[in-house]
């Protein structure tokens, strides 16, 4: 008679609800503790250009805000030095306008939210490592709407990166 042995590790087992959502332990994470949901695809945004706000050691700016881009959040920092109308195709870049959806740097978002020009955020497709530079608080009062809901759960991503 032969005897299958089956193998089974704590990663495949454990899950972690969060938002009603079942997330793998080691699966990205958003703000409000869910699975990191697609910021965007046109443009395709993301450090790695996938849609997702991800990072890793490389992404010296984080980018790691899932944003609406606004006229004016694209003229606040278009004046502080970074230019985020104008195409750089060395890099990928197609050049954003007003609507696009993009991974913004978190310290970038936080200083346009200081002075007033912070585009709206997607929470569901922010990464946790925002929370080293902002708190979940100030980024769910520039939520886009159904991003997520007042007790902080999580909904559908969409839009943006980069």
């Amino acid at each position: 008679m032969l005897a299958f042995a089956v193998a089974v590790t704590p990663l495949l087992l454990a899950t972690v609800v969060a938002g009603g959502a079942a997330v793998l332990p080691n699966e990205p994470r958003n703000v409000l503790g869910g699975a990191l949901q697609l910021c965007g695809t046109d443009p395709l945004t993301g450090f790695f250009r996938d849609g997702f706000c991800t990072t890793d050691e490389h992404d010296h700016g984080r980018h790691v805000v899932c944003a609406e881009m606004t006229d004016d959040f694209l003229e606040f920092t278009k004046a502080r030095g970074n230019d985020l109308s104008t195409p750089a195709p060395h890099y990928r870049f197609p050049g954003l306008k007003a609507g696009d959806r993009w991974c913004l740097c978190a310290v970038r978002w936080r200083e346009a939210m200081e002075a007033g020009h912070a585009p709206l955020v997607d929470l569901s497709a922010t990464h946790t490592k925002a929370l080293n530079t902002v708190t979940v608080g100030d980024l769910q009062q520039h939520a886009v709407p159904n991003s997520a809901d007042a007790a902080g759960g999580s909904s559908a991503g969409g839009g943006g990166g980069g």
